[in-house]
């Protein structure tokens, strides 16, 4: 398969719904698009939404930040777990990550006083339908992952990471944990590993990356990110077994020295893109852990758009701002915006425009519009 530069980046936006009518609709094309790229990643920070709402809003035409709690915590399609780094998948998924429960179960910190409080969690948990960090007396200070926390909140990880405990739901940042076997089906908990070898779960993990970017190449990438063996005689064993399974083709790009891979199952696609077809442009601001954006060398190589997100540099070393989103106007990334919904006020404050080539102003403006409503605001002050 031989593309050209402009089809490769126009394959990956169809593939995501970025461009032309949308694929995507609702709460179900919420649901669906999870499906198609495996995860979408979880960061709880809310400037104008968090990663993955705003992943669902570029894609997912009349979504509502409520769609995704109801599949989350009411229909339970989906579920909040680590795949690459805290993420949120299709809950039929949960048996392929037996061996990430099964390693949380053998380590951890302060093993001796979770074990210890996990105890009178399960006390709790058997008079109460769910419990949060707050309303357990484990207020002493233990060394955990990120920084020392309370015993309270390291025990429910411990529990949460092992998979014994799932989220019930979240009310803000806090977050409220029952029993799995409250909250999963019985199937998917009983459910026999679907990956009989360490070999064939870095085979399903890496086709499932590739299927969340949509194209990668067989070199060092943040896309891999969380699976294990990925330096690169481990990762170049499993592209060998991908393709040699035909579950993966080769895409040769103009100008690109290595060739990239795509899932088999998106030649059809493919096809399509190299034999001239084209889709209507639109505008979308996109989320800084986009699945699009994984593997940043090679949004530059095909888009020519360098993104770093400046969320932790220092302020007076950033080049943009907080919290900027790439804007997406037809197949080319345009420009940055920094945007600010102030809820209350109803009032989504635009910070800053950075424009990379001429500026797409009427795009953006009518983007914007939505965007806005997306955050609840009803008016929209600052540059375009």
């Amino acid at each position: 398969m031989k593309l050209t530069r402009e089809q490769a980046r126009r394959f990956l936006l169809r593939r995501h719904g970025l461009v032309g009518d949308p694929v995507f609709q609702g709460q179900d094309g919420a649901l669906a698009y999870v499906r198609r790229v495996g995860c979408i990643q979880f960061d709880p920070i809310d400037v104008c939404g968090k990663n993955a709402e705003l992943v669902l809003q570029s894609r997912v035409q009349g979504f509502e930040k409520p769609m995704l709690d109801r599949l989350l915590y009411r229909d339970r399609s989906l579920v909040d777990y680590f795949d690459k780094n805290l993420a949120i998948f299709p809950t039929e998924d949960w048996p392929y990550f037996a061996r990430e429960r099964a390693a949380h179960r053998l380590q951890g910190r302060s093993r001796e006083e979770t074990e210890r409080a996990a105890r009178q969690i399960w006390d709790a948990l058997a008079a109460r339908e769910c419990v949060c960090a707050r309303d357990l007396a484990l207020n002493e200070k233990v060394d955990w992952y990120w920084s020392r926390t309370t015993l309270a909140r390291a025990a429910l990880e411990t529990l949460y990471f092992r998979g014994e405990l799932c989220i019930h739901h979240k009310q803000g940042t806090v977050k409220y944990y029952a029993p799995a076997e409250r909250l999963l089906p019985q199937r998917l908990l009983v459910a026999p590993d679907p990956c009989p070898d360490d070999g064939a779960y870095r085979d399903w993990r890496v086709l499932r990356r590739i299927g969340a970017v949509g194209l990668l190449w067989n070199r060092a990438s943040d896309a891999w990110l969380c699976i294990d063996g990925m330096k690169g005689r481990g990762r170049a064993e499993t592209f060998e077994r991908l393709l040699r399974g035909g579950r993966i083709v080769p895409v040769e790009v103009e100008g690109m020295a290595q060739p990239l891979y795509a899932q088999a199952a998106d030649r059809e696609l493919l096809e399509e893109i190299a034999s001239g077809a084209s889709y209507r442009p639109r505008a979308e601001l996109i989320a800084p852990l986009d699945c699009l954006l994984w593997d940043r060398r090679l949004v530059e190589a095909l888009f020519d758009f360098s993104y770093t997100w400046e969320i932790y540099t220092p302020r007076d070393e950033r080049r943009f701002g907080y919290y900027v989103l790439p804007l997406l106007t037809g197949e080319r990334f345009s420009g940055r915006v920094e945007a600010v919904a102030h809820r209350q006020s109803g009032v989504l404050e635009v910070r800053g425009v950075w424009w990379e080539g001429r500026p797409q102003r009427a795009a953006l403006e009518k983007c914007l519009r939505r965007f806005a409503r997306f955050n609840g605001c009803t008016q929209i002050q600052g540059p375009a």
